[in-house]
């Protein structure tokens, strides 16, 4: 997960810097920053920018994203969850919220998080991706809760079990080191 978030800040560099001309440099600097490992010294420049525009949708997500790179995720769901209120139309908010409770095994709200980015931007392949694992993983758990129901009888669900842990355990997105039961959050910010 950790070098899935590094190479989506690669790429979150270069989409700042098109996004926003008049913040590119901080937006830059930030994710310059971020790509560093160095979430704590992003975050105290987020919030110095946030105290001169403190509605800038970008520099909140960045926050978020410093956050959960600092491994304060509850201060990142509150971040991220503030983003979808005061900017219910974006979708990377709702992937990246997604992928927080997804990694504190909250899949309903999860998917909700991602049902949501998915009817903001229908093309997000990210949030498909990420809703599919979220989907396997409350597979795995529903199978397992049958396997463990029917006992000496639990074929079937004993096979599609084995499956969906297979699956779990050995799908790879194309160049990315996490397994596909660890949904990726998106390191750009939005555009507004």
């Amino acid at each position: 997960m950790r070098s899935t978030l590094r190479l989506l800040q690669l790429v979150a560099a270069a989409l700042l810097l098109a996004a926003s001309g008049a913040h590119a440099d901080d937006y830059g600097e930030i994710t310059r920053l971020l790509k560093a490992g160095k979430p704590a010294q992003a975050q105290a420049l987020v919030e110095q920018r946030l105290a001169a525009t403190p509605k800038d949708p970008q520099l909140r997500f960045l926050r978020g994203v410093a956050q959960t790179d600092a491994g304060q995720a509850q201060e990142a769901i509150q971040t991220f969850t503030r983003l979808t209120q005061d900017y219910p139309e974006l979708a990377e908010p709702y992937n990246n919220l997604a992928v927080l409770y997804a990694q504190d095994d909250q899949l309903e709200k999860a998917r909700t998080a991602l049902e949501m980015a998915i009817r903001n931007n229908p093309g997000y392949a990210t949030a498909h991706e990420n809703l599919g694992d979220v989907y396997a993983r409350l597979a795995s758990q529903a199978y397992g809760k049958a396997v463990q129901l029917e006992g000496d009888k639990a074929g079937a669900s004993k096979t599609k079990l084995a499956l969906i842990r297979q699956l779990l355990a050995t799908g790879t997105r194309k160049g990315a080191a996490a397994p596909a039961a660890a949904p990726r959050t998106t390191a750009a910010a939005p555009a507004t």
